[in-house]
């Protein structure tokens, strides 16, 4: 494992709690990083936490990202506890139904592009003001193959993550005359708890898609998100980086 240095940094990473969002926290940490976790389920936070603490400061962090209420206060609470906040990595987020779009359930089209964009945007507006107050932020958000090239039967989550996309190089070139970076990740599926949300037809359409052949491991996309938090990613923002196994056209 490279060493990326992020000694004295404070970051938060949503839904750190499983998944991409644990193996980037867990990385963090190793890196020197104090770390808060936001997820709305507080207990599991908590839990990953307390396991995590040998490893460096890991504070859990109630957060709802469809709520700007909910977001503004953990912004505060986080930056009250550790001191600021230098690094945002937005990885809540949920996959949805697998369904044709004329047959798409109105509340879950909804609920997709609350979570996995909206609360992006809340995020990002939480936590930007004091980047800006510090002259230094690294926001890497975390976004999907499918929002570069659509999945069929999942609409709302390619839709979603086409924004966030969008959004990363809007944000990126706002803040580009100023030492904080925006950038994104589209990694292929990944074997996490998402799965779950999904049909195994689904699955099996993702992994015949990427020609490495297998999904990628969520400690292959911590590394990555590891070096574009870091000082060294001076230079680069609104960039999207691949993680889809050779899948990406662009």
């Amino acid at each position: 494992m490279n060493q990326i240095d992020l000694k004295g940094r404070n970051a938060v990473v949503t839904g750190g709690a499983q998944g991409i969002g644990r193996a980037v926290t867990e990385r963090f940490l190793r890196s020197g990083a104090a770390v808060a976790i936001w997820d709305r389920d507080t207990a599991l936070a908590g839990k990953v936490a307390g396991e995590l603490g040998s490893l460096g400061k890991v504070i859990a962090v109630n957060a709802d990202v469809t709520s700007w209420t909910s977001i503004e206060a953990a912004a505060k609470e986080t930056a009250a506890k550790l001191g600021g906040i230098d690094i945002l990595v937005n990885n809540a987020g949920i996959a949805g139904p697998n369904a044709p779009l004329d047959a798409y359930p109105l509340e879950d089209w909804r609920q997709v592009i609350d979570i996995d964009l909206t609360g992006v945007f809340h995020c990002c507006r939480a936590v930007v003001p004091l980047m800006k107050a510090k002259s230094f932020g690294r926001i890497v958000n975390v976004a999907s193959i499918a929002g570069k090239e659509g999945n069929p039967n999942a609409s709302a989550y390619s839709a979603a993550k086409a924004g966030v996309i969008a959004l990363t190089k809007s944000l990126g070139k706002e803040l580009a005359g100023m030492d904080i970076a925006v950038n994104c990740i589209t990694p292929a599926a990944a074997k996490t708890a998402i799965f779950d949300q999904m049909t195994q037809t689904h699955i099996d359409y993702m992994l015949s898609k990427i020609p490495r052949a297998r999904f990628v491991a969520v400690d292959e996309i911590a590394a990555m998100v590891a070096w574009l938090v870091s000082p060294e990613n001076s230079f680069t923002t609104g960039a999207v980086f691949d993680l889809s196994g050779g899948r990406a056209t662009y």
